[in-house]
């Protein structure tokens, strides 16, 4: 299936061999090059020559967000200043922003990455991509526009937002793939539908990341634009950025790209590996990246490895859909909570729309509460509401062991987002 950005590897045994290769190249350049990662090391007690298999690598000691922080302007910098040609920069929603450097070698490989995703999507040079991400510091519209332009295809940047301008592209240019966060993608298609455009479009792919996304809200994606094809991307600032893997025709699942990093899942708690296939963090361990190297970076990302071969084809590993965060995790009268349970039970039930909030507020009475709000079915009126309720409720119960208050809204009114869209309100006191 790939053609122009190849695997560097053709079987699984290579690839361990290659990645063991980057891993001590790694290791030594972070050390002989960065203060930062040599104090980490001398700290843990270890050095470059004690890496001699990819099992060395649980003794390497981890990296936060917080080192990204605390090491600003220029975090885990290991070039001179010079070799830096480009700085990227993640939202910053938590206090200083996390900026990222990269060298010319850095983004070289980054959209080579990019282009093997563009491939597994089948796109060609006569594709046209309208680009609906936000473009400036973050990593999103420079990778999804660089690699485009360096794949071949043709590149319509216009941003996110402005609804009516991404509507008029769609139909006078004939845009085929659409770029986006699903939640732009869901605001992109309810209006198409408005407009009452979806016959008149040549769409036939959407590439989609930056959130998790439920089974509900991918499929009335699809539903109100009228595609076939709907491919999750993976988008972690520090990890280069968006086009580090990629879903495939065959799977929901995630090919990550082996050749570039090592994936890790470990337990958040016990910091451990998980056993194979089990849930747990994503922390990454790059191969080749200069400026700002990762070293067991906790991305604080939840899935799963996906074992088996993949009948698309392509030999690199692959990961489950991302689940959530394991600090979105919420504790509720002695329960751990991940939003990815409540997406997968309001997904099954056919009379609710894709769009909800969970609420969690504690009363007067001292105790905690959590209400999911969510849309009514579209073509649906209230009668719908106490069928939808009690099984919702029931359902939560069984699965999640807490016992929700559920409210059902009318179609279209919670909140749309042309970025991530928000969904967890925890109004309780610290």
């Amino acid at each position: 299936m790939l053609v122009r950005f190849p695997p560097k590897v053709d079987n699984r045994a290579a690839l361990e061999d290659f990645q063991l290769k980057g891993l001590k190249w790694t290791v030594n350049h972070a050390f002989n090059n960065s203060s930062f990662f040599k104090e980490r090391f001398i700290e843990a007690g270890i050095t470059p020559d004690d890496i001699k298999s990819l099992d060395d690598l649980q003794r390497l000691p981890f990296t936060t967000a917080d080192d990204f922080r605390k090491g600003y302007p220029y975090p885990l910098l290991s070039v001179p200043p010079q070799d830096i040609i480009r700085i990227h920069a993640s939202s910053g929603t938590t206090g200083k922003r996390k900026v990222v450097c990269y060298t010319q070698k850095d983004i070289d490989d980054w959209l080579d990455m990019f282009c093997r995703c563009y491939e597994m999507a089948n796109l060609t040079r006569e594709d046209k991509v309208q680009i609906c991400v936000g473009y400036g510091v973050w990593t999103a519209g420079a990778g999804f526009q660089l690699a485009c332009e360096k794949f071949g295809a043709m590149a319509i940047p216009s941003g996110p937002g402005n609804l009516e301008m991404q509507m008029t592209f769609l139909e006078d240019f004939g845009t085929t793939v659409l770029c986006c966060t699903a939640s732009m993608a869901l605001l992109v298609a309810q209006e198409v539908k408005k407009h009452n455009l979806k016959d008149k479009l040549n769409l036939k792919k959407i590439i989609a990341g930056s959130e998790r996304t439920s089974p509900a809200m991918k499929a009335k994606i699809m539903e109100l634009l009228g595609v076939k094809e709907y491919y999750d991307i993976p988008g972690l600032t520090e990890l280069y950025g968006p086009g580090t893997g990629l879903s495939c025709s065959a799977s929901d699942n995630l090919h990550y790209w082996a050749d570039y990093y090592i994936l890790e899942i470990i337990d958040p708690e016990t910091l451990r590996p998980v056993a194979p296939g089990e849930i747990g963090e994503m922390v990454y361990t790059t191969l080749s990246k200069e400026a700002a190297p990762l070293i067991r970076y906790r991305s604080r990302d939840l899935t799963r490895i996906i074992a088996e071969p993949c009948p698309c084809g392509c030999i690199l590993p692959r990961h489950a859909p991302i689940l959530g965060r394991s600090d979105d995790m919420f504790v509720i009268r002695g329960v751990n909570v991940y939003p990815s349970g409540i997406d997968t039970i309001l997904s099954a039930c056919k009379t609710v729309g894709s769009e909800y909030q969970i609420i969690l507020d504690r009363r007067d009475d001292g105790k905690d509460y959590m209400t999911i709000r969510i849309e009514r079915g579209e073509l649906l009126d209230s009668g719908s509401d106490p069928e939808s309720q009690r099984w919702i409720y029931d359902e939560v119960r069984r699965k999640i062991m807490v016992t929700p208050i559920v409210e059902i809204v009318n179609y279209n009114e919670l909140p749309r987002s042309e970025r991530k869209t928000k969904r967890i309100f925890d109004n309780r006191e610290v």
